[in-house]
């Protein structure tokens, strides 16, 4: 077992960092009915007051309507007394203690006596959408704040948030990639449906806010065992006509980190970057419109890699894979909010986006001593992706606030229109291999969801219907002594059907909250494939099972509280897992889907303890996951070749300990920290797999597990001049990856925005990793070889950016 190491680092590296944490203030709405207690008749106009309960100072009021009913808004967390009166009856007072959980509370039937006097106690709760929350279920972080990354990618957005790290570009919570990206609460084309692709391509100048959501609760879907993170498209609702404008230029890569192997091209260099955005919002009366675009061009030097391969037979080769890639991503998000009165609305929208990749590259492969270049292979990449979505919302609002119907219909196409072209030049001949890849998916989501507020708490539930379809095609041009297996390619056509329903119970008293539900789920997955592949014939899986999830926690006082957490989730093959097409880009470290590949099922448990004070709060958990057939990548080579063939598969159990700590400060009015710290132990049992293609090698692995985590400081200047400065960093210790481990890296990045032109513009100035220390080092050991590489890809990047609201 390898040990948390490396910790020592500098305390004035601990003192760099910051992230601002701020709460989304969201209040409860408190609604009733008042009656005769004799006659049962509904009572009109009768008085309510509220009055806050230590200081009895008055609150709001209102009075019943003609149908008894009311409705008690914006009420913050807190004690109040509400008293009820009228002419000829006897005032009643009902004590409420707004809590955390609900943002709609329903008192029910209250009656009022003629000749009595009657005391109930209530308890009512509200969600609260904090950063470091007190809601049981997320953690919301406003991206307004962050300053350090304004300009950047929603991927460098979340790489400073507490819990979360980047790891091969993809979100890790508490060490764990298995993470579904949500936008705007559903799963989405553009990530994945639920996994995490073009996340470094998204503008982070188009997101409202990020929730966190560590143990999902059954009104989500099951998959994601680390934990669900939602992105949330800003939307204007102010009256009339507004919106905001903006634009960000940077510059990355700004020096050779390493230079180039001998003879290839050279790496981008000053790489440029320019996102001009655009939100339009007109609101009048019963329709709301609005429109946000954004456009991104960047060049970046994607990957940089040097490596060494050494095998059991002495045979070593150094190489590098550089990657200079250049993106255009194009977004368009608009629709209507419609409200023919005050208990329908109906909200239809469009998303679209088209991602444009022109990726070159060079690997250049080179003996022992590099005396001698055994292979130089190029490759141009042209890929284009394209997203359309269409929705439709329609809600139904009972008189009794809070009291919901929804339904939503989905539809998603995407596709992915890829070529790529190699020249593999050898020592005795240059042949020139290309391939062609299409692939178009068609996703239709129907959805009907139900809320009913209680007195001290809400039901929710609902079923889901989706539909999903993915056909493929690969087509192979090979030249000169090609190593493309041409026999690999053909048609595949992925089918998915997912019927769903759930149901979620939440309580809340003065001591007690509760949250309880489950998702039952029947998935039915069918991957036919060209009959004439090679090596794999069509495959599929289905299964009928309960997603169970509980929490439980105690409010000792109003500074302490208690909790634990149950859930059960699921990680499903993603298509392009499965994909039967070997792909060349690295033509000597090819990657393959399994087709025969099953989903892993992850049991968790945590347990939580939050204690808040005057200018801050802490947060510590400790979390174990017990994970069956966990999904992975193995690397094995053929007997005879020094190709290695990287392809997912599942693994047997592994299991994901650790605990958590988040503390958040304010030390003064112009300076507040933010600190987070992990540490986990990953852990894989024994396991022997076979990775069939091309031709059956086993592979055995004894147990393995290392002890890794990572340390977050964050600080927050607030300057006169309405001036903003924050400086922030990340340490992340040593961690295993499949098959080997990847080293410890730390970075710092520094950010400052003044708020210009009455409030109107702003202006920011940024930079990432400023020191240029960020370095991905890896050790993979397989079957007969050993693989040690570093990647000094671009991590330093500098922005400016504009922006102004009318």
């Amino acid at each position: 077992m390898s040990n948390f190491k490396n910790t020592s680092i500098p305390i004035l590296f601990l003192l760099l960092f910051s992230l601002t944490v701020r709460s989304q203030s969201t209040t409860t709405t408190i609604s009733g009915i008042i009656k005769d207690n004799k006659s049962k008749a509904v009572m009109p106009y009768v008085n309510i007051i509220v009055k806050h309960k230590p200081d009895q100072k008055f609150v709001t009021g209102t009075i019943t309507d003609e149908e008894g009913r009311f409705k008690l808004a914006e009420l913050a967390k807190g004690s109040y007394n509400i008293e009820f009166s009228l002419v000829g009856y006897l005032k009643k007072v009902q004590e409420v203690n707004i809590g955390t959980l609900s943002t709609f509370l329903d008192l029910g039937e209250v009656y009022l006596n003629e000749d009595a006097q009657t005391l109930n106690t209530v308890t009512i709760v509200s969600q609260a959408s904090e950063g470091l929350s007190d809601k049981m279920d997320k953690k919301t972080f406003t991206l307004a704040n962050n300053v350090a990354q304004s300009g950047g990618s929603v991927l460098q957005a979340m790489q400073n948030l507490p819990g979360v790290t980047i790891q091969d570009g993809k979100i890790q919570l508490r060490g764990n990639d298995k993470v579904a990206v949500l936008v705007d609460g559903k799963q989405n084309a553009m990530t994945g449906f639920g996994s995490q692709t073009s996340l470094d391509n998204i503008p982070a100048s188009a997101i409202e806010r990020i929730e966190i959501i560590n143990n999902p609760s059954s009104k989500y879907d099951a998959n994601g065992n680390a934990g669900i993170i939602n992105i949330i498209y800003k939307k204007n609702k102010q009256e009339g006509f507004n919106g905001k404008i903006g634009l960000t230029s940077g510059l990355g890569a700004l020096w050779v980190r390493k230079e180039n192997l001998p003879d290839i091209r050279p790496q981008y260099q000053a790489t440029p970057k320019i996102n001009p955005s655009l939100s339009l919002n007109y609101r009048k009366n019963k329709l709301n419109t609005f429109l946000q675009a954004d456009w991104l061009y960047t060049q970046t030097l994607n990957r940089n890699e040097f490596a060494t391969r050494t095998y059991d037979d002495g045979t070593v080769i150094n190489q590098q894979v550089k990657r200079n890639r250049t993106t255009t991503y194009s977004t368009a998000k608009t629709g209507i909010d419609w409200n023919p009165d005050e208990y329908n609305s109906l909200t239809i929208s469009g998303y679209f986006n088209r991602e444009k990749i022109i990726d070159k590259g060079d690997i250049p492969y080179f003996n022992t001593d590099f005396s001698q270049r055994l292979r130089l292979w190029q490759f141009l990449e042209d890929e284009v992706k394209y997203t359309v979505t269409g929705s439709a919302i329609y809600q139904h609002k009972f008189k009794q606030p809070g009291h919901l119907l929804n339904a939503s219909l989905n539809y998603t196409w995407h596709r992915e229109d890829e070529k790529y072209f190699f020249t593999n030049i050898m020592p005795t001949f240059t042949g020139e291999d290309a391939f062609k890849l299409l692939s178009d998916e068609h996703v239709v989501d129907v959805s009907l969801d139900y809320i009913k507020p209680l007195k001290q708490g809400r039901i929710e539930t609902g079923i889901k219907l989706r539909r999903r379809t993915i056909p493929t095609d690969m087509q192979f041009f090979p030249g000169l002594n090609s190593p493309l297996d041409v026999n690999a390619g053909g048609w595949a056509d992925y089918k998915e059907t997912i019927p769903s329903a759930y149901a979620n119970y939440i309580f809340e008293n003065n001591h007690i909250e509760l949250e309880a539900g489950l998702r039952y789920k029947y998935v039915k997955v069918q991957y036919d494939v060209n009959p004439n592949h090679n090596t794999y014939q069509s495959d599929g899986y289905d299964y009928f099972r309960p997603f169970p999830n509980l929490r439980f926690a105690y409010k000792i006082n109003e500074q302490n509280k208690l909790s634990v957490f149950y859930n059960r989730r699921v990680d499903r093959p993603n298509e392009v897992d499965i994909r039967i097409f070997p792909k060349y880009d690295e033509p000597e470290l090819l990657k393959v889907g399994n087709p025969t590949l099953r989903p892993q099922f992850t049991n968790t448990i945590e347990l939580g303890y939050r204690l808040n004070w005057q200018k801050g709060n802490i947060y510590s958990a400790v979390y174990h996951k017990m994970i069956d057939a966990t999904i992975t990548r193995i690397a094995t080579a053929v007997p005879g070749s020094t190709i290695l063939y990287n392809i997912f598969q599942n693994a047997g159990k592994s299991f994901n300990t650790g605990a958590e700590v988040t503390l958040q400060q304010g030390l003064s009015t112009w300076f507040s920290f933010n600190a987070s710290a992990a540490l986990y132990q990953n852990k894989i049992n024994a396991f022997s797999i076979t990775n069939r293609y091309p031709v059956p090698t086993t592979y055995q692995l004894p147990e393995e597990s290392i002890t890794s985590g990572n340390i977050k400081l964050n600080n927050i200047f607030k300057l006169k001049g309405q001036t903003q400065i924050q400086l922030s960093g990340v340490y992340l210790a040593k961690d295993i990856i499949p098959q080997g481990t990847i080293g410890s890296r730390f970075s710092i990045d520094l950010g400052v925005k003044k708020a210009i032109q009455k409030g109107k513009g702003e202006v920011f100035l940024n930079g990432n990793d400023i020191l240029n220390t960020l370095q991905t080092k890896k050790i993979i050991t397989g079957n007969g070889f050993t693989l040690r590489s570093t990647d000094y890809l671009e991590t330093q990047v500098f922005r400016i950016g504009y922006s102004y609201k009318f």
